[in-house]
Formats: structure tokens, C-alpha cells, sequence
């Protein structure tokens, strides 16, 4: 569950186009925000976004895992993990994040945009 510190500034250099992007330390892993937004999760140097059920099946048809952080346990399907391509590409990677962000079933502040 460890999640090393040249992964963590590798994704946040990729993701450096998501406003107000902050992370912290929890369980082991790392949880990215964008604002009050919770959209991403670090685990093993493996980085899942939130999804709704129409992200999901992207990222099931792009071969991808949900997110299961405890062996023998069911995965959690709201995060999926993100593809190779698309987290080397930066471009990709924020545009990614960003539909994350807004499909994120989460409390925002009136006016925030992603």
C-alpha cells in the first residue's frame, strides 16, 4: 500500500493542469483533490479515478481494473484504474481528471468549477 514519492510527484507533474490540486496521506495511500473535490486515489504506485457508471465502462473496455484495495475483498467500482497511455500523456491525463471531477458525487462550493 505504499506509494513512493518519485510516483507521487510524477503524477502530480502530469496532472499539474487541474486547479487547485492538493493530496493527502490516508490508509497507506495518497487521495488527490481538486477544491473539496475527491477524484483520485494512489495505491502501489497506481493511480485510480473516480468514476460514474458511464466512466466505468471506458475504463472496463480499456482493459482496466477497479480499484481493490484489500486482497480477498470485493473492489470498490467507483475508481478504476487509470491507463498507461493515458497517464504518460499529461494532456490526456488532466482532460481525464477533469471528468472525473465533474461526475465526482461530491459536495462542492457554489461557482466551483474543475
Amino acid at each position: 500500500m505504499a506509494v513512493s514519492d518519485s510516483y507521487l510527484a510524477f503524477v502530480l507533474e502530469q496532472l499539474a493542469g487541474v486547479r487547485a490540486l492538493t493530496t493527502k496521506r490516508m490508509f497507506g495511500g495518497v487521495g488527490i483533490y481538486s477544491g473539496d473535490v475527491f477524484f483520485a486515489v494512489i495505491d502501489n504506485d497506481t493511480i485510480f479515478f473516480k468514476v460514474d457508471d458511464e466512466l466505468a465502462a471506458r475504463y472496463r473496455k480499456a482493459g482496466m481494473p477497479p480499484f481493490a484495495p484489500m486482497p480477498g475483498k470485493p473492489p470498490m467500482k467507483s475508481y478504476y484504474q487509470v491507463p498507461t497511455d493515458v497517464l504518460e500523456d499529461a494532456e490526456e491525463m488532466v482532460k481525464w481528471a477533469k471528468e472525473s471531477i465533474v461526475r465526482a458525487p461530491a459536495k462542492r462550493s457554489k461557482g466551483q468549477k474543475p
